[in-house]
């Protein structure tokens, strides 16, 4: 038997009324966690704090990020969004992959030293995470940081493609030497975290295209040797 238009009008009016409840609780936890995540460490940052300091209780908390691993990579994934987004745009509009590359670790070296206390605790979060299931990151785990906030794809889709038009060496394999990239950059979050955004770019450059593009910087070190006129 068909429900009566008022009950199915209130029924969807309750339903929108748990929706938006449940996004703004969503997005309290998110502000709180990002302050959080920004000032303290991994290790001193506890759910429960984040849960009280964003009004709602721990369970709740829960109900939303089911660990702390979830909770700091929804906090840091946004911050992916657009840096994946142009790495899927220099593609398919064919852009240089050497030119791509280049601006795309320069631009993760500076969100690295802006956002420094997020990254080295999401940093510590996809390390003891990694070791805890002791393998390369499944796809169908929506628990994983390394899912959540995908950070390897920002490099991983320009090497790929790089690779297939023959603009980059074929060996190490795309995801390897992002993944040596990325390491490298997660590593430094935490033991160089006021490092020179440029400086840091430049190393990642460096370690990037000496396995893919080493003539590159061949000519780049002959060019620089070279007397000026």
């Amino acid at each position: 038997m068909n429900r009566p238009a008022g009950d199915v009008g209130e029924s969807d009016s309750r339903a929108r009324a748990a929706r938006t409840k449940r996004n703004r609780t969503r997005a309290a936890l998110l502000n709180a966690a990002g302050t959080a995540f920004a000032t303290q460490s991994w290790a001193a940052t506890r759910v429960e704090d984040v849960a009280e300091a964003a009004g709602v209780s721990a369970a709740t908390a829960y109900n939303h990020f089911p660990t702390k691993h979830a909770l700091v990579a929804a906090v840091f994934a946004p911050h992916l969004t657009g840096l994946v987004a142009q790495a899927e745009r220099d593609v398919a509009a064919g852009r240089p992959m050497v030119e791509a590359l280049s601006e795309q670790l320069s631009a993760l070296a500076r969100l690295s030293y802006r956002h420094r206390g997020l990254m080295a605790a999401f940093t510590s979060a996809v390390f003891e995470y990694t070791i805890r299931v002791g393998g390369l990151a499944d796809p169908t785990d929506e628990g994983d940081p390394r899912v959540i906030a995908p950070l390897l794809e920002t490099v991983l889709l320009l090497v790929r493609h790089g690779q297939a038009t023959g603009e980059l060496r074929g060996q190490p394999s795309a995801a390897d030497i992002s993944g040596v990239i990325m390491n490298l950059l997660m590593i430094r979050s935490i033991n160089r975290p006021d490092e020179d955004p440029a400086r840091g770019a430049e190393l990642l450059r460096t370690v990037l295209f000496g396995a893919l593009c080493p003539e590159l910087l061949v000519r780049e070190e002959l060019d620089d040797a070279a007397p000026s006129a």
